[in-house]
């Protein structure tokens, strides 16, 4: 089977994909890419089954410059004669797959991954992008979601088949030590659509019953300076630690350390972020959003976030931790590990007949 992925190969989710795919017996792999490619491409797709284009997709719209990509795309598509087109990111890479395979009147059907935003925001922005992302839809052959919420909207824009998995583990960490309990870790990118500002007052609330609690915040983002002073303005300073971005190592102990994990976004998607959490044993604390409720059971495995939420109630979590710890990481490890999902999705690709 001859898979062409087309998405941003300096993204680690990408490359997540690119690992699934190329441990697959009986697959062959081409890596399109908006922009470059991280260094962990040279070992995984030799160079003359890749294309760098060189643009900057934006996912808040505006991608003439990647739509401006698209002639070379379409042929270096049209000599790579792929069975099957994978776009990650539907309102930007998905229509460059739909496009290139209309111009240039490619054989290979169409399998778009929807990442989160692409479905929850960028079709309510505008009648424009609405109609667009429907036609990316109905011009796939089968799509990929990661949650049960977002697979709905999918349905509701047009998509037929959707396959649904977590974006999840590529394997389960160790279990974890002793954590440390009034431990907070944060990692979302320090962006609007995070608003990591409501991770800071709702550790402030913690802090002033618990004057032991800390609050480590990793990633970094346009925010940065304005959280800072934030945490000043609240009198947290003392209690906040900002890491900025981390390496992997360096991000599970963090992970491993800290009994709590908080996920405050407007918008989102299941998040590889809060499954790593829970895998690390970590109780999550998580926005009110319906996928978020596909894994958190409020007060029993974690608790959704809310402008009324008692933080002594957080307290009563604690004397279970362990036992949260352990049901997390099952339901992690029965449910959202990467590989096991790839191998469904490359079985249903092959019942289809030949292009």
């Amino acid at each position: 089977m001859r898979i062409a992925l087309i998405g941003d190969g300096q993204s680690p989710h990408l490359l997540k994909w690119a690992r699934a795919l190329t441990a697959t017996p009986g697959v062959s792999l081409w890596v399109a890419s908006s922009r470059g490619f991280l260094p962990a491409f040279d070992g995984l797709v030799p160079m003359e089954r890749r294309l760098a284009l060189g643009t900057q997709a934006n996912h808040a719209g505006g991608n003439v410059g990647v739509l401006r990509s698209l002639p070379l795309l379409g042929r270096w598509l049209r000599e790579v004669d792929a069975d099957w087109l994978n776009p990650h990111y539907l309102t930007s890479h998905g229509t460059l797959a739909w496009l290139a395979k209309r111009f240039w009147r490619l054989r290979a059907r169409i399998v778009g991954s929807a990442w989160g935003s692409d479905i929850l925001v960028t079709p309510s922005q505008s009648a424009a992008y609405r109609l667009l992302t429907r036609r990316v839809l109905r011009a796939c052959a089968l799509c990929t979601s990661d949650s049960s919420h977002m697979t709905e909207r999918m349905q509701v824009l047009g998509a037929g088949e959707v396959m649904t998995f977590p974006f999840g583990l590529e394997a389960m960490p160790p279990a974890p030590g002793e954590k440390v309990p009034w431990l907070f870790f944060a990692n979302r990118g320090l962006e609007p659509l995070y608003q990591p500002d409501r991770v800071l007052v709702l550790f402030s609330r913690v802090l002033a019953t618990h004057p032991e609690a800390r609050l480590v915040v990793a990633n970094g983002g346009s925010l940065r300076g304005a959280l800072e002073h934030q945490a000043l303005a609240l009198g947290i300073a003392h209690a906040v630690q900002f890491v900025g971005r981390l390496d992997a190592a360096t991000q599970a102990g963090w992970y491993d350390r800290a009994q709590w994990y908080v996920s405050l976004p407007a918008s989102d998607s299941v998040a590889v972020s809060v499954l790593e959490a829970m895998a690390h044993g970590c109780i999550p604390l998580l926005s009110d959003l319906p996928a978020n409720r596909e894994l958190v059971r409020d007060g029993d495995n974690g608790r959704i976030v809310t402008d009324t939420l008692d933080p002594v109630a957080l307290g009563r979590l604690l004397p279970r931790g362990a036992g949260i710890a352990a049901a997390n990481r099952a339901w992690v490890s029965q449910h959202a590990l990467f590989p096991p999902a790839v191998g469904r999705l490359l079985d249903r690709l092959n019942e289809w007949p030949p292009a």
